[in-house]
């Protein structure tokens, strides 16, 4: 039983006659008489009584009338809901970040999305990169942004936008380092480290830099909050390695790193170098 059928089913219940049934659909007299006997056939009954003046409707007929009014109802109401999703009047978007990113203006970029398109409900979640990865591949989410290190993206996952910042050792104003401007990693050795703990990203590309220069940390204090990280650093309990932008905005002295300078790289990571989501698009739009 095919949409079209009961469309043509419906416009010779309600006009009565086949022949202005067929001009309401667009069809010849003899496509649409074929196109009733087929739904007949597949029906195992007769819908009509068909006489020299005019077509009724049989019991048959008289039942399948108000189901296929509703099922073309409610396909017409389908279309609509696809149309609205693709055109952006409505639609779902889930992004993740890690809590470190600051490459993009995440805030001001979702809130620019809901001005545009307010239809749209945004969620954000905010993990590790190990937990964005899972949601992306259990579609959970539909982009991430994430801090990556020299281990390949999982399979089936790709990176539509890279970002690099500098890392720089931050310190109290008051520490022995506040007056430096520059410095190696063995500068930085004598001294307690404070280490950003989020796994994959920030804390395996910090650990990889040590390790390339030789250098022994002693890590006292290991936090998963920035914030925190930045307040120990703040009341000089140790120096840390950061992105250079969240550096910047803690007010804390900076002592940029050679040789290099080291950096870090982000990435908008997807599914799909094309997402099929129209919301996801409009987002992408943005960047």
């Amino acid at each position: 039983m095919e949409l079209r059928q009961l469309r043509h089913f419906v416009a010779v219940a309600e006009h009565g006659h086949f022949t202005r049934a067929a001009e309401s659909v667009h069809l010849s007299q003899s496509a649409l008489s074929a196109s009733v006997r087929a739904l007949e056939h597949e029906l195992g009954a007769s819908l009509f009584e068909r006489t020299t003046r005019s077509v009724l409707p049989t019991a048959a007929g008289r039942t399948l009338y108000p189901y296929a009014q509703r099922l073309l109802r409610e396909a017409a109401e389908a279309r609509a809901a696809v149309a609205r999703l693709e055109s952006g009047e409505t639609g779902t978007l889930a992004v993740g970040t890690v809590q470190t990113f600051r490459a993009a203006d995440l805030p001001s970029l979702l809130a620019q999305l809901h001005r545009a398109h307010p239809g749209i409900e945004v969620a954000l979640r905010e993990a590790t990169t190990t937990e964005l990865f899972d949601a992306l591949v259990t579609a959970e989410l539909d982009l991430a942004f994430v801090a990556l290190d020299a281990r390949p993206l999982p399979p089936g996952l790709v990176a539509l936008r890279t970002y690099t910042e500098e890392l720089v050792a931050v310190v109290a104003p008051g520490h022995r380092l506040a007056a430096v401007a520059e410095t190696d990693p063995a500068g930085l050795q004598p001294y307690p480290f404070i280490e950003f703990e989020a796994g994959t990203g920030l804390q395996t590309t910090v650990d990889a830099l040590f390790v390339r220069a030789g250098v022994h940390r002693d890590v006292t204090f290991r936090v998963g909050d920035m914030d925190r990280l930045l307040d120990l650093v703040r009341h000089g309990l140790g120096v840390a390695v950061i992105p250079e932008p969240i550096a910047r905005r803690s007010g804390l002295h900076r002592i940029g790193l050679r040789p290099g300078p080291p950096h870090r790289t982000l990435a908008l990571v997807c599914r799909d170098p094309a997402p099929s989501s129209t919301a996801a698009r409009l987002f992408l739009d943005l960047l």
